[in-house]
Protein backbone atom coordinates (compact mmCIF):
# COMPACT_ATOMS: atom_id res chain seq x y z
CA UNK A 1 0.00 0.00 0.00
CA UNK A 2 1.18 3.43 -1.07
CA UNK A 3 0.39 6.94 0.61
CA UNK A 4 -2.12 8.03 -2.11
CA UNK A 5 -3.82 4.40 -1.18
CA UNK A 6 -4.33 5.80 2.56
CA UNK A 7 -5.48 9.06 0.99
CA UNK A 8 -8.10 6.97 -1.02
CA UNK A 9 -9.45 4.61 1.78
CA UNK A 10 -9.52 7.74 4.31
CA UNK A 11 -11.70 9.65 1.66
CA UNK A 12 -14.07 6.68 1.31
CA UNK A 13 -14.45 6.30 4.69
CA UNK A 14 -15.06 9.87 5.05
CA UNK A 15 -17.76 9.61 2.50
CA UNK A 16 -19.17 6.64 3.94
CA UNK A 17 -19.46 8.29 7.08
CA UNK A 18 -21.04 11.01 5.49
CA UNK A 19 -24.30 8.91 4.98
CA UNK A 20 -24.98 9.14 8.19
CA UNK A 21 -23.12 12.42 10.03
CA UNK A 22 -24.36 15.37 8.48
CA UNK A 23 -21.31 18.31 8.48
CA UNK A 24 -18.68 17.00 11.43
CA UNK A 25 -15.54 16.84 8.72
CA UNK A 26 -12.96 17.88 10.83
CA UNK A 27 -14.23 15.50 13.52
CA UNK A 28 -14.26 12.66 11.07
CA UNK A 29 -10.79 13.49 10.23
CA UNK A 30 -9.78 13.61 13.43
CA UNK A 31 -11.45 10.25 14.22
CA UNK A 32 -9.86 8.22 11.11
CA UNK A 33 -6.52 9.98 12.38
CA UNK A 34 -6.59 7.93 15.29
CA UNK A 35 -7.68 5.23 13.56
CA UNK A 36 -4.47 5.24 11.71
CA UNK A 37 -1.96 5.37 13.92
CA UNK A 38 -3.82 2.81 16.21
CA UNK A 39 -5.08 5.01 18.65
CA UNK A 40 -8.44 5.97 20.94
CA UNK A 41 -10.71 8.28 20.91
CA UNK A 42 -12.70 9.90 23.87
CA UNK A 43 -15.95 12.16 22.50
CA UNK A 44 -17.34 14.48 25.20
CA UNK A 45 -20.06 16.29 24.47
CA UNK A 46 -23.39 17.01 26.08
CA UNK A 47 -26.30 14.13 24.94
CA UNK A 48 -27.92 14.48 21.98
CA UNK A 49 -24.68 15.51 19.53
CA UNK A 50 -23.91 11.98 17.79
CA UNK A 51 -21.27 10.68 19.78
CA UNK A 52 -22.41 7.25 19.85
CA UNK A 53 -23.93 7.45 15.82
CA UNK A 54 -20.10 8.53 15.21
CA UNK A 55 -18.85 5.68 16.68
CA UNK A 56 -21.47 3.36 15.40
CA UNK A 57 -21.04 4.97 11.85
CA UNK A 58 -16.61 4.46 12.04
CA UNK A 59 -17.20 0.53 13.25
CA UNK A 60 -20.48 -0.02 10.11
CA UNK A 61 -17.85 1.35 7.76
CA UNK A 62 -14.92 -1.25 8.66
CA UNK A 63 -15.27 -5.05 8.18
CA UNK A 64 -14.33 -5.27 11.87
CA UNK A 65 -15.96 -6.99 14.99
CA UNK A 66 -18.03 -4.61 17.09
CA UNK A 67 -19.43 -4.40 20.41
CA UNK A 68 -21.07 -1.66 22.35
CA UNK A 69 -20.82 -1.43 26.25
CA UNK A 70 -23.47 0.35 28.07
CA UNK A 71 -21.47 1.67 31.20
CA UNK A 72 -23.26 1.58 34.53
CA UNK A 73 -22.20 1.69 38.19
CA UNK A 74 -22.94 -1.78 38.50
CA UNK A 75 -20.67 -2.91 35.58
CA UNK A 76 -18.09 -5.45 36.87
CA UNK A 77 -14.63 -5.76 35.01
CA UNK A 78 -15.35 -9.19 34.05
CA UNK A 79 -18.03 -7.83 32.11
CA UNK A 80 -15.63 -5.99 29.84
CA UNK A 81 -12.90 -9.22 30.07
CA UNK A 82 -14.92 -12.42 30.45
CA UNK A 83 -14.73 -14.93 32.59
CA UNK A 84 -13.94 -18.77 33.01
CA UNK A 85 -16.86 -21.12 33.98
CA UNK A 86 -17.22 -24.57 34.26
CA UNK A 87 -19.03 -26.57 31.36
CA UNK A 88 -20.87 -29.51 33.39
CA UNK A 89 -21.23 -31.06 29.73
CA UNK A 90 -17.42 -31.10 29.39
CA UNK A 91 -16.26 -31.63 32.40
CA UNK A 92 -13.81 -28.54 32.45
CA UNK A 93 -13.80 -24.72 32.92
CA UNK A 94 -13.83 -22.92 29.51
CA UNK A 95 -13.59 -19.20 28.95
CA UNK A 96 -15.92 -17.03 27.73
CA UNK A 97 -14.54 -13.81 26.19
CA UNK A 98 -16.37 -10.62 26.68
CA UNK A 99 -16.85 -7.56 24.56
CA UNK A 100 -13.26 -6.22 24.89
CA UNK A 101 -12.36 -9.07 22.27
CA UNK A 102 -14.14 -7.01 19.48
CA UNK A 103 -12.08 -4.92 17.43
CA UNK A 104 -13.60 -1.41 17.51
CA UNK A 105 -15.39 -1.47 21.29
CA UNK A 106 -17.85 1.93 22.19
CA UNK A 107 -17.73 2.37 25.50
CA UNK A 108 -20.93 3.95 25.90
CA UNK A 109 -20.64 6.56 28.98
CA UNK A 110 -17.50 5.09 30.46
CA UNK A 111 -17.53 7.89 33.13
CA UNK A 112 -20.73 6.07 34.64
CA UNK A 113 -18.68 3.00 35.30
CA UNK A 114 -16.91 2.99 38.92
CA UNK A 115 -13.23 3.56 38.76
CA UNK A 116 -12.87 -0.04 39.84
CA UNK A 117 -14.10 -1.37 36.05
CA UNK A 118 -12.81 1.68 34.21
CA UNK A 119 -9.77 0.44 35.22
CA UNK A 120 -9.77 -2.64 33.56
CA UNK A 121 -9.40 -1.25 30.15
CA UNK A 122 -5.66 0.40 30.98
CA UNK A 123 -3.95 -3.24 29.97
CA UNK A 124 -6.07 -3.31 26.67
CA UNK A 125 -5.63 0.05 25.68
CA UNK A 126 -2.14 0.48 26.31
CA UNK A 127 -0.59 -3.12 26.15
CA UNK A 128 -3.21 -4.22 23.65
CA UNK A 129 -4.06 -7.60 25.68
CA UNK A 130 -6.16 -8.68 28.73
CA UNK A 131 -5.31 -10.71 31.33
CA UNK A 132 -7.82 -12.79 33.54
CA UNK A 133 -7.09 -15.26 36.67
CA UNK A 134 -3.62 -15.40 35.77
CA UNK A 135 -3.51 -15.52 32.08
CA UNK A 136 -2.84 -12.71 29.53
CA UNK A 137 -4.44 -13.19 26.60
CA UNK A 138 -3.62 -10.92 23.58
CA UNK A 139 -6.10 -9.00 21.48
CA UNK A 140 -6.58 -9.26 17.68
CA UNK A 141 -5.44 -6.25 15.76
CA UNK A 142 -6.74 -3.50 14.52
CA UNK A 143 -7.97 -2.64 18.29
CA UNK A 144 -10.05 0.71 19.09
CA UNK A 145 -11.33 2.02 22.15
CA UNK A 146 -14.31 4.76 21.29
CA UNK A 147 -15.53 6.42 24.55
CA UNK A 148 -18.32 8.46 25.13
CA UNK A 149 -19.16 10.63 28.12
CA UNK A 150 -21.37 14.11 29.02
CA UNK A 151 -19.53 16.39 30.59
CA UNK A 152 -22.39 18.04 32.10
CA UNK A 153 -24.31 15.99 34.02
CA UNK A 154 -21.70 14.88 36.94
CA UNK A 155 -24.53 13.23 39.35
CA UNK A 156 -23.63 9.66 39.13
CA UNK A 157 -20.29 9.27 37.20
CA UNK A 158 -16.86 8.66 38.13
CA UNK A 159 -14.01 11.20 36.63
CA UNK A 160 -11.53 9.53 34.29
CA UNK A 161 -8.40 9.29 36.24
CA UNK A 162 -5.16 11.16 34.63
CA UNK A 163 -3.59 7.64 33.83
CA UNK A 164 -6.76 6.72 31.80
CA UNK A 165 -7.39 10.11 29.90
CA UNK A 166 -3.45 9.51 28.84
CA UNK A 167 -4.63 6.88 27.00
CA UNK A 168 -6.55 8.43 24.68
CA UNK A 169 -4.90 9.76 22.22
CA UNK A 170 -7.56 12.20 20.87
CA UNK A 171 -9.92 14.18 22.85
CA UNK A 172 -12.63 15.28 20.82
CA UNK A 173 -15.76 17.66 20.96
CA UNK A 174 -18.68 17.45 18.05
CA UNK A 175 -20.97 20.41 19.09
CA UNK A 176 -24.20 21.66 17.90
CA UNK A 177 -24.88 21.31 13.95
CA UNK A 178 -25.35 25.04 12.40
CA UNK A 179 -28.60 25.58 11.07
CA UNK A 180 -28.40 23.93 7.47
CA UNK A 181 -26.66 21.06 9.08
CA UNK A 182 -30.07 20.88 11.66
CA UNK A 183 -32.34 20.59 8.80
CA UNK A 184 -30.42 18.39 6.52
CA UNK A 185 -30.13 16.20 9.88
CA UNK A 186 -34.29 16.49 10.25
CA UNK A 187 -34.68 15.64 6.36
CA UNK A 188 -32.67 12.58 7.00
CA UNK A 189 -34.14 11.10 10.09
CA UNK A 190 -37.86 11.76 8.35
CA UNK A 191 -37.35 8.80 6.05
CA UNK A 192 -38.37 5.34 6.48
CA UNK A 193 -35.17 3.83 7.93
CA UNK A 194 -34.30 6.89 10.09
CA UNK A 195 -31.01 8.60 10.82
CA UNK A 196 -29.58 5.44 11.97
CA UNK A 197 -25.44 3.82 11.40
CA UNK A 198 -27.31 1.27 8.97
CA UNK A 199 -27.16 3.92 6.39
CA UNK A 200 -23.09 3.24 5.91
CA UNK A 201 -21.42 0.57 4.28
CA UNK A 202 -18.64 -1.27 5.13
CA UNK A 203 -15.53 0.06 2.44
CA UNK A 204 -12.56 -1.45 4.39
CA UNK A 205 -11.13 -4.58 5.50
CA UNK A 206 -8.71 -5.82 8.37
CA UNK A 207 -5.65 -6.04 6.12
CA UNK A 208 -6.71 -2.75 4.62
CA UNK A 209 -6.52 -0.97 8.02
CA UNK A 210 -3.53 -2.79 9.37
CA UNK A 211 -1.62 -2.02 6.00
CA UNK A 212 -2.87 1.51 6.37
CA UNK A 213 -1.09 1.63 10.20
CA UNK A 214 1.57 0.09 9.01
CA UNK A 215 2.44 2.70 6.40
CA UNK A 216 1.84 5.35 8.63
CA UNK A 217 4.64 4.43 10.99
CA UNK A 218 6.65 4.96 8.02
CA UNK A 219 5.85 8.74 7.52
CA UNK A 220 9.01 10.30 7.83
CA UNK A 221 9.54 13.05 10.59
CA UNK A 222 12.32 15.40 10.53
CA UNK A 223 14.67 15.44 13.43
CA UNK A 224 13.90 19.04 13.97
CA UNK A 225 10.22 18.45 13.98
CA UNK A 226 10.82 15.73 16.73
CA UNK A 227 12.52 18.56 18.82
CA UNK A 228 10.11 20.32 18.13
CA UNK A 229 7.19 17.95 19.20
CA UNK A 230 10.03 18.04 22.43
CA UNK A 231 9.93 21.63 22.98
CA UNK A 232 6.25 21.81 23.20
CA UNK A 233 5.99 19.37 25.82
CA UNK A 234 8.77 20.89 27.50
CA UNK A 235 6.96 24.40 27.69
CA UNK A 236 3.92 22.86 29.48
CA UNK A 237 6.19 20.79 32.02
CA UNK A 238 7.17 24.72 33.35
CA UNK A 239 3.96 26.82 32.80
CA UNK A 240 3.29 28.46 35.91
CA UNK A 241 -0.21 26.86 35.75
CA UNK A 242 0.43 23.58 34.77
CA UNK A 243 1.06 20.71 37.71
CA UNK A 244 1.40 18.10 35.36
CA UNK A 245 2.53 18.61 31.37
CA UNK A 246 2.55 16.49 28.41
CA UNK A 247 4.22 13.18 28.99
CA UNK A 248 6.76 10.76 27.14
CA UNK A 249 3.37 9.52 26.16
CA UNK A 250 1.48 12.19 25.06
CA UNK A 251 4.53 13.38 22.22
CA UNK A 252 4.63 9.67 21.23
CA UNK A 253 1.05 10.19 20.79
CA UNK A 254 1.86 13.50 18.94
CA UNK A 255 4.04 11.62 16.40
CA UNK A 256 1.88 8.83 15.39
CA UNK A 257 -1.14 10.79 15.15
CA UNK A 258 0.90 14.19 12.79
CA UNK A 259 2.41 10.41 11.02
CA UNK A 260 -1.64 8.88 10.55
CA UNK A 261 -2.61 12.90 9.75
CA UNK A 262 -0.01 13.52 6.83
CA UNK A 263 -0.49 10.42 4.96
CA UNK A 264 -4.54 11.05 4.95
CA UNK A 265 -3.50 13.92 3.01
CA UNK A 266 -1.88 12.22 0.52
CA UNK A 267 1.64 12.98 2.25
CA UNK A 268 4.85 11.12 3.07
CA UNK A 269 6.19 13.53 5.19
CA UNK A 270 5.15 15.50 8.03
CA UNK A 271 4.38 19.25 8.38
CA UNK A 272 4.99 21.95 11.38
CA UNK A 273 0.97 22.69 10.59
CA UNK A 274 0.23 18.91 11.49
CA UNK A 275 1.33 19.14 14.92
CA UNK A 276 -0.23 22.76 15.28
CA UNK A 277 -3.39 21.23 13.73
CA UNK A 278 -3.14 17.90 16.23
CA UNK A 279 -1.76 19.50 19.48
CA UNK A 280 -5.14 20.59 20.94
CA UNK A 281 -6.97 17.33 20.52
CA UNK A 282 -4.20 14.76 21.40
CA UNK A 283 -2.60 16.81 24.25
CA UNK A 284 -5.29 19.36 26.21
CA UNK A 285 -6.78 16.61 28.01
CA UNK A 286 -3.26 15.27 28.94
CA UNK A 287 -2.66 19.00 31.29
CA UNK A 288 -3.37 18.73 35.04
CA UNK A 289 -3.78 22.41 35.85
CA UNK A 290 -3.20 23.81 39.28
CA UNK A 291 -5.88 25.39 39.90
CA UNK A 292 -8.97 22.93 38.85
CA UNK A 293 -12.05 24.38 38.43
CA UNK A 294 -14.88 24.08 35.93
CA UNK A 295 -14.19 24.72 32.24
CA UNK A 296 -10.59 22.87 32.18
CA UNK A 297 -10.44 21.74 28.55
CA UNK A 298 -10.69 25.57 27.60
CA UNK A 299 -8.09 26.48 30.15
CA UNK A 300 -5.97 23.89 28.96
CA UNK A 301 -6.59 25.03 25.13
CA UNK A 302 -5.37 28.42 26.05
CA UNK A 303 -2.34 27.27 27.48
CA UNK A 304 -1.30 24.95 24.53
CA UNK A 305 -2.70 27.87 22.30
CA UNK A 306 0.02 30.25 24.07
CA UNK A 307 2.97 27.53 24.30
CA UNK A 308 2.55 27.26 20.23
CA UNK A 309 3.03 31.06 19.96
CA UNK A 310 5.74 31.18 22.45
CA UNK A 311 7.89 28.09 20.51
CA UNK A 312 9.73 28.89 17.74
CA UNK A 313 8.84 26.54 14.54
CA UNK A 314 11.72 24.84 12.77
CA UNK A 315 13.37 26.22 9.30
CA UNK A 316 12.42 24.99 5.95
CA UNK A 317 16.02 24.22 5.41
CA UNK A 318 16.16 21.88 8.39
CA UNK A 319 12.76 20.11 8.04
CA UNK A 320 13.96 19.29 4.07
CA UNK A 321 17.63 17.77 5.68
CA UNK A 322 15.07 15.51 7.25
CA UNK A 323 12.54 14.26 4.58
CA UNK A 324 13.88 11.44 2.94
Amino acid sequence: MQVNQVRELAVKLKENIGRVIVGKEEEVELLLTALLASGHVLLEDVPGTGKTLLAKSLAASLSLSFQRIQFTPDLLPSDLTGIHFYNQKDGEFQFRPGPLFSRIVLADEINRATPRTQSSLLECMEERQVSIDGQTMALERPFMVLATQNPVDNQGTFPLPEAQMDRFMIRMKLGYPSAAEGKEILKRTQGPAGLTAERAERTATADEVLEAQQLCTQVSVSEDLMGYIVSLAEATRVHAEVALGISPRGTQALLRAAQAYAALNGREYVLPDDIKHLLVPVCAHRLVLKKRYGGQHEAARRILLEVLDHIAVPSEAGLESGVR
